[in-house]
């Protein structure tokens, strides 16, 4: 391929020049082998070995079964939409930073960051306390409150991170407690911190036994900012699939694990089964929907589930809610 290294245009969402030239050989050529690959872009097969799986990672490429290998392109539009999230966030993540810098030397006035320590139990009774307060809404991200308690109108959701549902009894356990909070519970794999916000006014970062309580601030509004980020790349717990003969609650789940990047070892000891039982369930999904790879399985599902209007989440709570402040 003729100027392969030349400057493309996904650098802004941190694909190399070289890895996007790669890509668009693959879009052109769904299903080539190392070799095509290499014909079409004048590179070794060493490199395109490379390239390529950078590309998986970012999850632009898939690798299909079987030998020679060959790879598959994932469609532009959610892959590039899901390195667009990623972005956000980093981008997010150094917006938090600069509004720490900004808040922690401002002069005069309610201190807008507090420290609050005296051990885990400690911490964990002020999370109670503070929930407690709750009037509009309760965010929650890592790992839940060891205790929380329903309250008619106040709306929850949750962000859980995947080490923290790393059994099947805590995986048991999060949806209980979905089901008795009328929680909106979604999971993610590398959750960077553990928050728990009441009412866009308050939040409590976690660090074992200590933590960090946020008022109104440029920080507090970096946080909240970060949560949707994470929120919209958070797959639900409890996914649909509707409009699919012979898919059932527990194969959503399984797509839904399989979706957020888990190898099928790691998604088999969450739900207590063996790997083979994993790896069958996933074969018949596939052929359920007539996808060739779990990539496309995932979208598919999606794709049934946005046509029907359903989820596994409540329609009336289909979007983040409005900033209450001074509410």
């Amino acid at each position: 391929m003729a100027g392969a290294d030349a400057p493309y245009g996904l650098g802004a969402l941190g694909v190399p020049a070289a890895e996007e030239a790669l890509y668009r050989a693959v879009l052109a050529r769904p299903g080539a082998t190392v070799a095509r690959l290499a014909a079409a872009t004048g590179w070794d097969p060493a490199r395109v070995r490379r390239r390529a799986l950078a590309l998986e990672r970012w999850g632009l490429l898939v690798r299909l079964p079987g030998r020679p290998a060959r790879f598959s392109p994932a469609p532009p539009g959610p892959a590039l939409e899901a390195l667009a999230l990623r972005r956000r966030e980093e981008i997010e993540r150094a917006r938090l930073v600069a509004a720490a810098l900004t808040d922690g030397f401002r002069p005069g006035g309610r201190a807008v960051v507090e420290t609050f320590g005296g051990g885990p139990e400690a911490v964990d009774r002020f999370a109670s306390r503070l929930q407690g307060t709750a009037r509009r809404e309760v965010l929650v991200l890592g790992a839940p409150p060891l205790s929380a308690t329903a309250v008619p109108g106040v709306r929850r959701r949750a962000v859980y991170d995947h080490a923290w549902l790393d059994s099947p009894e805590r995986l048991a356990a999060a949806r209980e407690a979905a089901a008795g909070l009328a929680e909106r519970s979604r999971v993610l794999a590398e959750v960077p911190l553990v928050l728990l916000v009441v009412d866009r006014t308050t939040a409590l970062v976690r660090d074992g036994g200590t933590a960090l309580v946020l008022r109104p601030s440029g920080l507090l509004d970096g946080v909240l900012a970060l949560y949707e980020l994470l929120w919209e790349r958070a797959v639900p717990l409890e996914p649909a699939t509707p409009g699919a003969d012979g898919l059932s609650g527990d194969d959503g789940r399984l797509l839904a694990l399989s979706a957020s990047g888990l190898t099928d070892r790691a998604i088999a000891r969450r739900l207590g089964v063996a790997q083979r039982t994993v790896e069958r369930r996933m074969r018949r999904i596939m052929n359920v929907l007539g996808a060739r790879t779990r990539f496309q399985a995932g979208l598919r599902a999606a794709e049934l589930t946005r046509g029907t209007g359903l989820s596994a989440e409540s329609p009336r709570d289909a979007g983040p809610p409005g900033d209450h402040r001074g509410a």
